[in-house]
């Protein structure tokens, strides 16, 4: 029987609740209230989003001549992604040679005729549709699957993005028509108006290059929102900043101005190879301190200031083999986590048709295999598993008062509290309510019972007496993530670890400066605000301010 298994049957057994939870879309449509993206009903709407290109030199969504469309859009489904970002270049709203060019003759103009054969055994209702129609068909599979789709204008010219002299970079580049740009907006806009799982549309992907300019930004940002707005009120509105999206800092004092409200979020990009940190070569605490400020301040405070921001592109080499981007990763998904961020993985796609020249090109970022057949990493799935749904936000089903949980950000899971025995990791939707009280103790919601240090080595118990100084956690290193007591006896710090195993134990705090070579991460934890209902919902306090970011100007 297992031989006979389908490689997608056995992966959404695996990841059948995220199946589950993906299977339906909200109350459409969506917009906005304060800092959240919120559904009709006014409940919270994450957007767990993977991007799926369809920007590159054919036009169309790749991956169709490895696997059926529908069987791409269940595969979305099944790893618990409630949405897609689904890029596209402006001439295929604009250009009506290109948009009305069938798929067969887009791929044999390219000498790809072995993707041409692929698309006849796997799509072959889509071989001889114009390539505007094709990608109608993608958006209406996803629809099929409960996928909700964001529109990113990703170039103009359909062709591999980025380059700063690639001349789609920037207002003026000579593939770059302001015009020519606002007029595809507006195509695309009224061609989905009717199309209830499109909720948003993203203006432009990384404007960049030598001209770029703030004057310019908000001049033709704001045209272009409008153009959409007057098409298509129905949809988010959804701005880039600058230098690849990794800066929106002018916003700080200036924010844009729109004759509509309730629809505009803005989008940041953040890759460890962009950032400013040099994971490699610096101690893991200090790079991720010194990374999330400078994210702080390119865009991470507009959260603050009470707008939506969609990290709209984060990515990591999924083989696992690359030391940098695995140390990146997990300080993201910490504040993925902390912040409670709506997002968007780079990239869906295992492989391409084409990719600068190469036929057939493997995409190491990719969530798929390069057959499209199996994730390529099923560890990063279940890691993601509990960020693909909200801690926090307005109307959240059942919701209760906020609370604390612990989260680790290497596995992906929470703190859980079995008995005053055992301490564990677990799926962060069984976690027990904690309280990180102003006393810097750790209590177990309605229990009287906090966390104590035992001692080296030993696992991490609770107890009802705390006042003790092995009762009292301190966030401590420069990442804020070492939760650290002292043994009652000799005054001994330590911290919370992991085991591999997944026990709560606490060791001696390792890595916390200077060493470049020591890895923290089995020891680094967020005490972060939920209210996601959990057994045991009775109100609880916040968390205290530990950084730039306060608890209470994030919630509910």
């Amino acid at each position: 029987m297992a031989a006979s298994t389908s490689p997608l049957l056995l992966l959404a057994l695996l990841l059948l609740p995220a199946l589950t939870a993906a299977a339906s879309l909200p109350a459409l449509p969506l917009s906005t209230a304060s800092r959240w993206i919120v559904g009709a009903d006014g409940r919270r709407v994450k957007l767990a989003c993977a991007t799926w290109a369809s920007h590159l030199e054919p036009a169309a969504a790749e991956g169709l001549a490895r696997r059926g469309v529908s069987d791409i859009a269940a595969r979305v489904a099944a790893m618990g992604f409630n949405c897609v970002r689904l890029t596209w270049p402006t001439y295929l709203a604009t250009n009506v040679t290109l948009a009305s060019l069938p798929l067969r003759w887009s791929l044999e103009r390219l000498g790809m005729l072995e993707s041409v054969a692929g698309v006849r055994v796997n799509n072959p209702a889509l071989l001889d549709l114009p390539l505007v129609d094709v990608f109608r068909e993608v958006v209406s599979s996803l629809a099929s699957k409960g996928i909700m789709v964001i529109l990113d204008n990703q170039m103009t010219t359909p062709g591999w993005c980025c380059s700063r002299i690639d001349g789609n970079g920037f207002f003026g580049d000579v593939y770059f028509d302001p015009d020519e740009w606002l007029k595809g907006l507006s195509a695309m806009a009224t061609m989905f108006n009717n199309t209830k799982n499109v909720v948003g549309m993203s203006l432009r992907n990384e404007l960049r290059g030598p001209k770029q300019n703030v004057s310019l930004w908000y001049r033709y940002m704001q045209m272009g929102a409008e153009a959409v707005h007057a098409a298509n009120p129905n949809v988010l509105v959804i701005l880039s900043g600058l230098d690849f999206d990794n800066t929106l800092s002018f916003l700080f004092k200036e924010k844009v101005h729109l004759s509509f409200s309730g629809k505009l979020v803005y989008e940041q990009h953040w890759y460890g190879f962009s950032d400013g940190g040099n994971w490699e070569t610096q101690n893991q605490n200090d790079v991720c301190a010194m990374v999330v400020d400078f994210i702080w301040a390119k865009g991470l405070f507009l959260l603050q200031q009470g707008w939506p921001l969609f990290f709209s592109e984060f990515g990591f080499d999924m083989s696992g083999t690359h030391i940098g981007d695995n140390r990146y990763l997990t300080c993201f998904l910490s504040v993925a986590a902390e912040m409670d961020l709506d997002w968007s993985i780079w990239a869906l796609q295992g492989s391409y048709y084409i990719r600068e020249g190469i036929l057939a090109y493997d995409e190491s970022y990719g969530l798929l295999s390069w057959d499209w057949c199996t994730a390529r990493n099923p560890s990063f799935i279940k890691r993601i598993n509990s960020l693909q749904s909200p801690f926090q936000g307005p109307g959240l089903p059942n919701s209760q008062e906020p609370y604390n949980i612990i989260f680790h950000p290497q596995s992906g899971l929470c703190v859980l509290a079995r008995s005053s025995k055992l301490l564990e990791l677990g799926p962060c939707d069984e976690s027990n309510a904690w309280n990180y009280t102003s006393a810097y103790n750790l209590v177990v919601k309605n229990t009287g019972q906090c966390l104590q240090v035992k001692s080296v080595g030993k696992n991490a118990k609770l107890g009802t007496d705390c006042s003790k100084p092995s009762s009292k956690w301190n966030l401590i290193s420069n990442s804020k993530m070492h939760v650290s007591a002292e043994l009652t006896k000799n005054g001994t710090r330590v911290c919370l670890d992991a085991s591999p195993a997944g026990a709560i134990i606490t060791n001696q705090c390792k890595c916390l400066s200077v060493d470049p070579t020591c890895d923290p991460e089995s020891q680094w934890f967020k005490v972060i605000v939920s209210s996601r209902d959990i057994p045991g919902g009775d109100s609880i306090l916040q968390l205290p301010s530990l950084g730039p970011w306060p608890s209470t100007s994030l919630s509910s």
